[in-house]
């Protein structure tokens, strides 16, 4: 097994300048159509079996597309122009960055499968499954799915029927990172690096949250396994709705933060 990593969004700019905080329409982005026949036949060349695309589930950004049906997000919450690809917006749902069309970004995506599949290689994605972007909302998920903590308690620190952690009787500061933020969330929920406060720091991963897979991290980091974790139960659901689009694998981001328990749950299923 050989993989070949490519950060989606720089494979296909051929922009040969930056503007520093440039918008995506000054400096460029790759394409999911960017990997043609021919391209994968090079990077096939080279001994690669399988092809890592970082970067293609929907993530945070600082660009408009609520003409697409696609919610804002605060910028005081977005890291740079682009966002972080480890900021996930909505886990059923392709980034638009990467579509020559928005409209048609998953049948693009489909697409570049069924391509890479023609010329040989496999598939895998990342899949982030520690954090999410603070501002998470999925408007692809499939009908009849719930999403992300519309059935918390938001009154408790933790309950393992909880997908976020929460502050209860405080609210979020970013004035130490932005001063004036506009962002607002209360209660506070924790930090994707494990911030249990409601003031994360400039080098946190302040732009996300925490997902509970029914560890109380305060209490000693016991877990609390029954009944099946709400959050267990949901991201088994997207594991599945990506490998039926065909991928052959993931690459798992942070996998050691998530439960062992989680996973050994999940693969045998």
């Amino acid at each position: 097994m050989i993989i070949y990593q490519v950060f989606t969004r720089l494979f296909g700019n051929d922009n040969t300048f930056l503007v520093p905080n440039g918008t995506k329409e000054q400096n460029g982005c790759g394409k999911m159509a960017d990997f043609t026949l021919k391209a994968l036949d090079e990077i096939r060349s080279l001994g690669a079996t399988h092809i890592w695309h970082t970067g293609i589930i929907e993530h945070a950004t600082q660009t408009d597309y609520t003409a697409y049906g696609i919610s804002l997000d605060n910028p005081d919450v977005v890291k740079g122009k682009a966002g972080s690809a480890y900021a996930i917006k909505d886990y059923y749902d392709v980034d638009p960055d990467l579509a020559q069309k928005v409209s048609t970004r998953m049948k693009e995506f489909q697409n570049l499968v069924c391509r890479t599949h023609s010329a040989g290689l496999k598939v895998i994605i990342d899949f982030v499954p520690n954090h999410v972007a603070r501002q998470y909302y999925s408007d692809a998920c499939p009908k009849g799915t719930d999403d992300l903590g519309t059935a918390d308690d938001v009154n408790v620190v933790f309950s393992n029927q909880n997908n976020f952690y929460y502050l209860p009787g405080d609210s979020l500061h970013l004035d130490n990172i932005k001063s004036g933020s506009s962002y607002c969330e209360t209660p506070a929920k924790a930090t994707g690096n494990d911030v249990f406060s409601a003031w994360p720091g400039r080098n946190d991963w302040y732009e996300t949250v925490k997902l509970n897979y029914g560890i109380d991290v305060c209490g000693g980091r016991r877990g609390y396994f029954t009944p099946i974790p709400d959050t267990w139960q949901k991201m088994l659901k997207i594991l599945l709705f990506w490998a039926e689009k065909g991928i052959d694998g993931f690459r798992c981001d942070m996998a050691e933060m998530v439960p062992v328990e989680f996973w050994s749950w999940a693969i045998q299923i």
